[in-house]
């Protein structure tokens, strides 16, 4: 009977948690996009933007990395935005959900962790909407191979993964540093810059590469590519990289999360 009734508890504390995130991911999106046109595919107009701007500048001079075809720069160029795009808008978000419901957590018992993984999740939903189904076709043509449109999954779970990492580390820091947005900013630019989103990995030196392979979307980027342009079967050394990356930047960003959650409602 105790262990029926634990058990219970636990599902029903999940439910509970399940329904909140549904409530909140819905407002986000409505607030987002009220009003809107276009509404979720907005999330499109940037990244299509940009490629055709890299495409202007730097296509006809990176063009031979990627079998001299314009064409293969345009893909990879809008495979690298379309993932730095999420990790940047989705991870901004999270930044400030906690202290922006901070009047919230004071007048009601609430599981903190909801706001930062509900400003994840409507991204999830933004891209799986929007994005997702472009690249879905893109692969299909390239590869002409089910395997890969489906292998797709896999380095959008590594992206989600890293993402709602650094979520929860920068909404708990943001407790606590109230300047934190400022700095952010900096941070997401080094990490697009170091990133090979308008470039090719292969142009950086050795000595510098390194360093660049701290960065936890270069794997992703690198896994998305080989399975979207290349034609080939998907590249499970990329692919588990990408993950692994993922795993570690989620369980860096959660412990961090739950260490200091105790502290949030004295400053809040």
């Amino acid at each position: 009977m105790i262990i029926s009734f634990k058990d219970n508890s636990t599902s029903l504390q999940v439910r509970r948690y399940w329904e909140l995130l549904h409530v909140l991911v819905s407002r986000n999106l409505k607030v987002r996009y009220r009003g809107s046109f276009l509404g979720i595919y907005w999330s499109l107009l940037n990244p299509l933007i940009m490629t055709g701007l890299y495409t202007a500048i730097f296509g006809a001079t990176f063009a031979s990395y990627y079998g001299n075809s314009i064409m293969n720069y345009i893909l990879a160029a809008f495979t690298g935005l379309v993932v730095i795009n999420f990790f940047s808008a989705s991870t901004s978000q999270a930044l400030s959900s906690v202290v922006g419901n901070g009047s919230l957590l004071n007048k009601i018992r609430l599981p903190v962790s909801v706001f930062p993984v509900s400003m994840i999740t409507a991204n999830v939903f933004q891209f799986a909407v929007g994005t997702l189904p472009l690249l879905a076709l893109m692969t299909f043509l390239n590869s002409k191979s089910l395997v890969n449109v489906l292998a797709l999954v896999f380095p959008f779970l590594a992206l989600v993964l890293v993402s709602m990492g650094v979520g929860f580390l920068v909404s708990a820091l943001y407790v606590f540093f109230r300047d934190l947005p400022y700095f952010y900013e900096l941070v997401v630019f080094v990490i697009w810059l170091s990133s090979p989103i308008f470039y090719p990995a292969a142009i950086v030196p050795k000595q510098v590469k390194q360093f660049l392979s701290l960065n936890p979307l270069s794997p992703i980027i690198e896994s998305l590519r080989q399975i979207t342009l290349s034609g080939s079967p998907p590249d499970l050394g990329l692919i588990w990289g990408a993950l692994l990356s993922g795993v570690i930047i989620l369980t860096l960003g959660w412990t961090c999360f739950h260490l200091w959650r105790h502290q949030f409602m004295d400053l809040l």
